[in-house]
């Protein structure tokens, strides 16, 4: 598969809410979104006039959200994972799931299984068609090396659903076993975390976004370099790639344009590039060339953006973002 010639916006729905996650049908092009008021909205972007529906389920941000067959699984501030069906909304299932902040909530390919990650620093998986608590995955700090609390942006399922993969704020990977629970290695990815213990005794950062290739072999993780300061996303966006079972780093791309975090990861299913998707105040819009180990393409973006889905077979990405919801063409 050769490398995008185009990467370009093609359509702006705007939003009074903030976007924060997104997920894709692929049966019916549908998208649900996740977003700051505490409700799902779903809408076809591909139709003349777009119409949004409005779902509501939770308290407050929803930053995860999942497809498993027919059931939509959100996940967001409030700590709650709640099941629905995709094409009523209506709620089958709610459940207390974490003590803190659900930042991700992911499906496996074959639907079979729901990971969610939230800010009481554990993984669980979970069986999308009941339910059940499967296994909790314990594997990061608490707290931070200078004893303030951490966080846990992001995971993954591998494209098998044989892995799954966990970062925290100060780059503590973890490479699990999904049907077992196991943990089966674990490497460092410092350089996205900046700690700043003189004048405002504060950090920033952290890895936002994880994506495993398409043969499962390397797992890339997503942030923003180091900050000086760090009441800004100032850092440079950054990419690293590893040979996740050495913990080898492969790859390392850093923004030579563009500022900020990169809040999602998409591979090719050719395994030839890859696309990072984030901003600061604005948002960015990259292509990363994995053979050339350099960035193909690189674009401005309006606004900040939260998360994206991309369908290779238009080679269209839909991308959650600050009052908006948008379409670029990537091809």
């Amino acid at each position: 598969m050769a490398l995008p010639n185009e990467c370009k916006q093609t359509k702006d729905l705007s939003r009074k809410e903030i976007l924060l996650s997104v997920v894709r049908s692929p049966a019916t092009g549908r998208i649900y979104a996740g977003a700051s008021d505490g409700k799902i909205h779903s809408v076809d972007p591909a139709a003349e006039k777009p119409e949004f529906t409005e779902w509501e389920g939770h308290g407050s941000y929803v930053t995860g959200v999942a497809l498993a067959g027919p059931s939509l699984v959100s996940g967001g501030y409030d700590g709650r994972l709640v099941w629905r069906d995709a094409a009523s909304g209506t709620i089958s299932r709610s459940l207390e799931a974490h003590a803190r902040w659900i930042r991700k909530v992911v499906a496996s390919a074959d639907g079979r299984w729901i990971a969610s990650v939230a800010d009481d620093m554990v993984c669980r998986v979970w069986d999308a068609a009941d339910g059940k608590l499967l296994h909790e995955l314990r594997g990061h700090a608490e707290r931070t090396p200078q004893h303030f609390p951490s966080m846990l942006y992001a995971c993954a399922f591998s494209p098998d659903g044989t892995r799954l993969a966990t970062v925290d704020r100060v780059g503590h990977a973890v490479v699990w076993d999904a049907a077992t629970g196991k943990s089966l290695a674990t490497f460092e990815v410092p350089g996205m975390y900046t700690w700043d213990p003189k004048q405002r005794i504060h950090a920033i950062g952290g890895p936002r976004s994880l994506a495993f290739s398409p043969d499962g072999q390397s797992l890339a993780v997503g942030g923003m370099g180091q900050v000086g300061n760090i009441d800004h996303l100032e850092g440079k966006t950054r990419v690293e790639i590893f040979r996740w079972e050495k913990g080898e780093r492969s790859h390392e791309f850093v923004g030579d344009q563009f500022k900020g975090l990169v809040e999602r990861l998409i591979y090719h299913s050719s395994g030839e590039w890859l696309l990072a998707f984030g901003g600061d105040s604005g948002g960015s819009v990259q292509v990363m060339d994995l053979a050339g180990n350099r960035i193909h393409k690189q674009e401005k973006a309006s606004t900040h953006l939260h998360d994206a889905v991309y369908d290779e077979s238009t080679g269209t990405a839909v991308i959650a973002a600050h009052n908006r919801l948008l379409v670029w063409n990537i091809a």
